[in-house]
């Protein structure tokens, strides 16, 4: 089972009134500094512990100091040149509103820049403040997966994107035609003018240029380290078809669900992939999401559970989740809520194991009964979590926990998680 440090960099602050009073945090450039610099030391700490791999997230415009992370290329970068092993990634590049041939591109240099030490996640975009802006030019907007109009058409663009995305990553020139994109510029004919074009004929890409002189297709270099392509994470929270998509395309989903329905994504998953070839066995080529706080008593793990991830889920995550929290009237503003109200609804969303070490390792290996995935993806908040304590966490679940999880995948297959579901 393969580990995934996924930190969502969150701008320290000691309590909500100095997020506000010094607001706009997410602006604050000493504090950044500060969060940037430790975050190094932790994906150093990770690399010397063995962890698989290290990645963070795609996020703009996080005044309140949430999830400052708006280039995560850049941030992998760095890291693939003051680590050893570990493979950097992110997750991932919300592909609704990227240039696809960019994408390509920019990950193309990081695998050869890690010598194939990468992964590349993609996602489809749900926060409307920065997908609606930035995708404003290609007519996306953000989505919850209600099969919404903008829902769909959120979709489609993701896709069209990520398959052109795959396209420039595997095919010596590429071309495409629609609404979305012309490539080159314009279609049918063509970029004309290009002043090369006997050089490019002679030595570029095999149909580049036409009998006509024009640009008939372009080739994105360079072409990836890795053959054909880096391993691909797909974010997966509510859709079904984006596990089904993911399975027909190769991709690794990446289940932010309770275990009962990472379950029947697992067995979507399964099922689409025999559609096109791919035998997959339940939890293969699949990952489950995690946040984890241990303490030496169940009540200190859940006291880090409201000190570290609490601020974040009440303000961000908890409208995204049913009975997240109480809500107001118009039921869009979480109510002020105490940590007797606030630590209970964030276990309620399944996406916490939090305990003793070993109340958290039992919950870890009666999910991994039921969905023996191949990743795990264990998210902290981290600088709002200090770096020794997500350090320490680390350690103890790559000591204590993961030995009996690689039991699990290895020998646990299809047939089997599927009976222990059963029964």
């Amino acid at each position: 089972m393969k580990v995934i440090l996924n930190t969502y960099p969150t701008v320290y602050a000691k309590d909500e009134a100095e997020r506000a009073a010094m607001r706009p945090i997410g602006r604050n450039a000493e504090r950044y500094q500060e969060t940037i610099t430790g975050w190094h030391d932790l994906i150093r700490a990770a690399d010397e512990m063995g962890i698989w791999g290290a990645s963070t997230i795609e996020h703009h415009f996080h005044s309140e100091g949430y999830e400052v992370s708006p280039n995560p290329g850049v941030i992998n970068a760095y890291w693939a040149a003051i680590t050893k092993n570990i493979r950097v990634g992110q997750m991932g590049y919300v592909m609704s509103v990227h240039n696809p041939i960019r994408v390509a591109e920019e990950t193309a240099i990081l695998d050869h820049l890690t010598q194939g030490r990468c992964f590349v996640g993609l996602a489809r975009g749900y926060q409307s403040r920065w997908t609606n802006t930035l995708g404003q030019h290609i007519g996306s907007v953000a989505t919850l997966s209600d099969q919404s109009a903008d829902d769909k058409k959120n979709r489609e663009i993701f896709e069209e994107q990520v398959n052109m995305l795959v396209e420039a990553w595997t095919q010596d020139s590429i071309t495409h035609d629609s609404e979305l994109w012309q490539v080159p510029y314009p279609q049918p004919g063509g970029t004309p003018d290009w002043w090369m074009k006997d050089w490019t004929a002679r030595l570029g890409a095999p149909g580049e240029i036409g009998e006509d002189g024009n640009t008939k297709s372009v080739s994105v270099v360079p072409a990836p380290y890795t053959k054909p392509h880096p391993p691909v994470f797909v974010a997966s929270n509510a859709s079904v078809e984006t596990v089904r998509y993911a399975a027909r395309m190769g991709f690794i989903p990446n289940y932010f669900t309770p275990v009962e329905k990472a379950l029947a994504h697992a067995g979507a998953y399964v099922d689409a992939g025999r559609e096109v070839g791919r035998r997959y066995q339940l939890g293969q080529n699949q990952s489950l999401v995690r946040w984890m706080q241990l303490g030496d008593t169940t009540e200190a793990a859940h006291q880090a559970v409201a000190d570290y991830d609490g601020d974040i889920w009440k303000h961000f995550y908890s409208p995204l989740f049913e009975n997240g929290l109480p809500h107001d009237s118009d039921q869009k503003t979480p109510v002020d809520a105490t940590r007797e109200s606030l630590v209970p609804a964030m276990l309620k969303s399944g996406l916490w194991n939090s305990g003793t070490l070993s109340e958290v390792r039992q919950q870890f290996i009666d999910q991994w009964k039921l969905v023996p995935a191949e990743y795990l993806t264990l998210i902290f908040h981290y600088a709002q979590q200090p770096k020794e304590s997500v350090i320490e966490n680390l350690q103890i679940f790559m000591r204590e926990i993961k030995p009996e999880l690689d039991t699990l995948t290895t020998h646990l297959d299809g047939e089997e998680a599927m009976e222990a579901a059963a029964g």
